[in-house]
């Protein structure tokens, strides 16, 4: 099965107790495809970056198995550039710079072979480009998700309701839930979310866990109890990729396996907290996944 992601392809500076990391790749698509390419082959990504983006970097990617086709190369533009400062609880930023640079003039045209990719991930980007992706897709899709964020929330509601209505999995914060919906029960949150729309919604609450919520079905994921956080950094991204790559591989997305997704998706952004940037996600090991998904189910493994 094919997984299309859309979002960034960046440079980030990231600052934490740990330490500072300077122009070191990041982007939603770039955490996405890295999880996801430790489950399935056929990942496609769409994404803009400047001519100084490295060739090296690009080339990591495509050894992963990501198609590139989608990826518009600006000669004569910088790429996506973000800066962060984690407060010490590392559940809390503030934000230095964010630089556009080429990522505002993306228009994605989605390469033919792209249009029937079973699997769809939009990362979290102008509800606008989200919908010009969903409009060029052939139909096919057995499954859309999508991510978005409260500034979307603040300037673009309506648009993005639009966008929320075509997709079959919402993924977004506990904050970002009680903006949507109105409601501070993240249950009553859920319940006026669906009436917008998607069969799914996934619940992120950090270094708390997830939740996944279907009809009148609620399952609980926790985070990994890690000694150390390095850089939460595209955290939720890379749980996403994780949780999509697992989808797509098991071609499954009945509410018990969507379970088991969630979990894969929390053990893939157990690894990449670990060390700043993709850095983590680059040389896993089939052996410490697995290592990883047993410690998850030792965490919430008991008997009546």
């Amino acid at each position: 099965m094919s997984l299309l992601t859309i979002g960034t392809v960046a440079f980030d500076t990231i600052e934490t107790p740990y330490g500072k990391a300077e122009r070191i790749v990041g982007g939603a698509c770039t955490y996405i495809s890295y999880a996801a390419s430790y489950f399935i082959d056929q990942i496609n990504l769409s994404a803009i970056v400047g001519a100084d983006f490295p060739a090296s970097e690009i080339e990591a990617l495509k050894a992963r198995g990501v198609n590139l086709e989608g990826l518009a190369i600006k000669e004569d533009g910088l790429s996506f550039f973000w800066e962060g400062k984690y407060h010490l609880n590392m559940n809390s930023r503030d934000t230095i710079t964010t630089d556009l640079n080429v990522l505002a003039d993306f228009d994605p045209v989605l390469p033919e072979s792209y249009k029937s990719s079973a699997y769809v991930m939009l990362g979290n980007l102008t509800p606008a480009i989200q919908k010009k992706v969903l409009d060029q897709l052939d139909g096919s899709q057995k499954l859309i998700a999508m991510d978005t964020m409260n500034f979307w929330m603040d300037i673009a509601m309506e648009e993005l309701k639009e966008v929320i209505s075509r997709v079959d999995l919402l993924t977004i914060n506990d904050e970002e839930a009680r903006q949507l919906s109105g409601e501070y029960s993240l249950v009553r949150a859920a319940q006026k979310i669906f009436e917008m729309g998607p069969k799914f919604l996934v619940i992120k609450k950090g270094e708390h866990g997830a939740l996944l919520f279907h009809k009148n079905d609620i399952f609980f994921a926790p985070a990994m109890p890690l000694a150390e956080v390095f850089d939460p950094t595209g955290a939720g991204d890379t749980f996403a990729g994780g949780m999509l790559g697992y989808l797509a591989k098991s071609d499954d997305v009945s509410f018990e396996n969507m379970k088991r997704a969630l979990i894969y998706g929390s053990a893939m952004a157990s690894f990449c907290v670990e060390k700043f940037g993709i850095e983590a996600l680059k040389n896993l090991s089939q052996e410490q996944i697995n290592e990883r998904m047993k410690q998850f189910s030792l965490l919430v493994h008991y008997t009546l």
